[in-house]
Parts: C-alpha cells; structure tokens; sequence
C-alpha cells in the first residue's frame, strides 16, 4: 500500500484530511502546514473543496461533528463565533462525505478507489440507483441488433435477456426464481415497440 491507502482505513477525518484528500494530497504530508499558508499557496482544489465541506458539515448535510472558531472580546472575554467552522478539529464521517461528494458529480479520486465509467443509473454504488430501471437500460442495450431479436419480437427478447440476468439486478423472489411481474414491468419500459408487430425471422 502507499501512503494514500493507510487513509482509506480512517471513518472518520477532520476537514483539513478530507479537503486535501480531495485535492489529491496526502494529509501525512501536508495537514500540519496547509492553513498557514496563504490562500493562493495552497493546494489546487483545496481551498474550495475546505469551504464547501465546512458549509456543509455545518448545515448537517454531513454528518460529523462541528468545532466552532472563537475570538477574544475585550468587554466579553472568550466569545463563539456564530457559523463558523474550525477545520482542524472537525470532524466528517467518510461514508456521509463519499455520498455528498457523489450527489455532487464527483466520483473520482481518493474517496472512489473503483471509480466506474457507467452513468450514475447504471451505477449499483450511487446513493438514486434504482435496480429495475438499470434492468430495463441494460436489457435495451443488450438486444440492439438483429441477432438479438431474430424471430423475436422487441418484447420477447428483453423478456428474455431479463429473465437470464435478473439475479444481477433483484428481480428474482426468495427462491432465487425470477420475478414475472418485475421482468414485465422493465420489459415494458424498454420496449422500443409497445404496440407489437410481427417477430423479425432472419433475412
């Protein structure tokens, strides 16, 4: 492993951890400096990705925890700065951090070490995918040339691909046997003819 992949053992990081994380930087290296430097010396990416975790961390839409900055007032000694975040000592869990992240577009990087290629429906990792439309997607991909439907209709070949492949995406009931009903429901999104028509037989 290298220096990044210790990291992935963590549940939890500070702001400071995950803002360079994001950046591409090792927090090893660089969290002990990163806030003592000038905004425009920091890391690319990190400046941003602080201020975005620090609104959302403190908005709850991470969940962790929030240490607030404070300030000395002469009239009213040590006074809570409202709204505010102090980076270096709070905290985000990783997997609420891995979710906002990806509602966000952002599936790249250190928090996705298996980044996938597919569009977020077709993605079983995103936080909206949705098996039975990833089926019914699948389904029309896979029957989109002649040999696929040959003396089938576009019904009966989708129906058929589901039913081979329906353990892949729960469409199969407790005895592992799969679901007509839900078979029928995808087919019935993907089909390119709804109104039906006589089966293509080979040319």
């Amino acid at each position: 492993m290298d220096g990044f992949d210790y990291w992935r053992l963590c549940d939890e990081l500070t702001v400071v951890q995950a803002a360079l994380l994001i950046a591409g930087c090792d927090p090893s290296v660089d969290s002990g400096y990163v806030e003592e430097r000038r905004a425009d010396q920091r890391p690319l990416g990190y400046e941003a990705a602080k201020t975005a975790i620090s609104n959302a961390l403190r908005r709850g839409s991470i969940t962790g925890r929030v240490t607030p900055l404070y300030e000395y007032d002469p009239d009213f000694g040590r006074r809570r700065l409202d709204g505010s975040v102090e980076v270096t000592n709070s905290w985000v869990e990783v997997v609420s951090l891995r979710l906002w992240l990806a509602e966000r577009g952002l599936k790249t990087g250190f928090f996705f070490p298996q980044a996938s290629d597919s569009p977020d429906y077709l993605d079983p990792r995103h936080p909206r995918y949705a098996p039975k439309l990833a089926a019914a997607v699948r389904a029309w991909l896979a029957t989109g040339n002649e040999s696929a439907i040959s003396g089938k209709s576009p019904n009966q070949a989708l129906v058929k691909w589901l039913r081979e492949h329906a353990a892949e995406f729960g469409l199969t009931d407790e005895d592992g046997k799969p679901n007509e009903t839900g078979i029928e429901e995808a087919a019935k999104v993907a089909n390119w003819q709804p109104t039906g028509g006589a089966p293509k037989t080979p040319g």
